[in-house]
């Protein structure tokens, strides 16, 4: 019987080493998933420090390839077909892989398939990853036309970092990112000294399981929070309303794919949050699905083929201002490169 999907692991190569409040990293592990015949593609790529074993993934899709039942034809049915079991990232690459058929097999991109608005070209931020204060000045000084950066933080040289930055690129609009880095007291102190320093929000400053104390920080300070970790599933996203955190970023990657996703940015934007689109250092693939949602966006992190030296996919593009533009094509629209 031919097999009905296959999958690869492919190591992502970066162009400089990323650092966060976790650690350094040189590379990153993807698994891509195809569908037979080539009729769909799927992504699932996850940080070690999301604790997600590469035998985790392999074993959901291993499962998945014995099933005998047919994909859906319809995006309504995805997620029953998918399932909540198991691990967020492989679900994800299902989940994109069954959407990227569907929309090819009715010749229209996905956000026409979901009926969403035509996503317009937006900004996306760029990633200064943690280092010494003049080395991240130095790296905001080399994309001068970029008007957002997003700074890692995550050390005790925070205020040092950001004041550097700011003298490097006045015009810039700053927005930061802990990691998870601060308890909530912490996180007080060093965002209201970064305040003067004119910062559009603060992703994930607390621990991942302090809800409660991310919601004490954004009675605290007079900037937007927006909880990145945090948000993995709809629970998570009624519990940071209910905190008072404004924000969430989300991931297709962490809440296992296009579904699972458009069901909390509908239920954040009903609770009066405001929503992030993502993205872990993955390929132009996953970020091409993601961007197909950014109509329903205020604010967008998209810059991981930017990070990436040897991206194996073609998707979306961007300009010397680091707007991003989505593919024509039906489906994601992302397709493989030739060796």
């Amino acid at each position: 019987m031919k097999a009905r999907m296959r999958w690869e692991a492919v190591t992502l190569e970066l162009r400089n080493p990323f650092r966060v409040s976790y650690g350094v990293s040189a590379m990153r592990q993807a698994f891509l998933l195809r569908l037979a015949n080539d009729e769909g593609s799927g992504e699932g790529t996850i940080p070690p420090y999301y604790g997600i074993g590469d035998e985790e993934i392999t074993a959901v899709f291993h499962k998945t390839s014995q099933r005998q039942d047919p994909f859906p034809d319809d995006p309504s049915e995805i997620a029953e077909w998918v399932g909540e079991t198991g691990a967020a990232p492989a679900r994800c690459a299902l989940d994109m892989a069954l959407h990227d058929r569907i929309g090819r097999l009715q010749n229209q991109p996905l956000y026409q398939l979901l009926n969403l608005p035509h996503p317009k070209p937006m900004l996306t931020s760029y990633t200064i990853s943690l280092d010494k204060p003049e080395v991240m000045a130095e790296m905001a000084r080399q994309v001068p036309d970029y008007p957002i950066i997003k700074v890692k933080l995550g050390s005790d040289d925070d205020v040092a970092c950001i004041a550097a930055i700011r003298a490097a690129r006045p015009d810039v609009k700053l927005r930061v990112d802990a990691n998870a880095a601060w308890s909530p007291d912490e996180a007080i102190r060093r965002i209201n000294a970064l305040i003067p320093y004119d910062l559009e929000m603060v992703e994930q400053p607390t621990p991942t399981e302090d809800i409660k104390g991310m919601g004490e920080v954004q009675a605290r300070v007079n900037v937007p929070i927006v909880a990145d970790e945090s948000v993995q599933t709809l629970e998570n996203v009624e519990r940071l309303a209910a905190a008072g955190v404004q924000g969430i970023n989300l991931k297709l990657m962490k809440v296992g794919g296009i579904a699972p996703a458009l069901r909390m940015l509908h239920r954040a934007r009903e609770l009066g949050m405001r929503i992030m689109l993502g993205c872990m250092v993955e390929t132009s693939l996953g970020v091409t699905a993601v961007t197909h949602l950014s109509s329903l966006a205020e604010w967008i992190d998209l810059d991981a083929p930017l990070l990436i030296a040897n991206d194996p996919f073609d998707g979306v593009t961007y300009d010397k201002h680091n707007m991003i533009y989505l593919p024509s094509g039906s489906g994601i629209g992302a397709l493989r490169r030739t060796a």
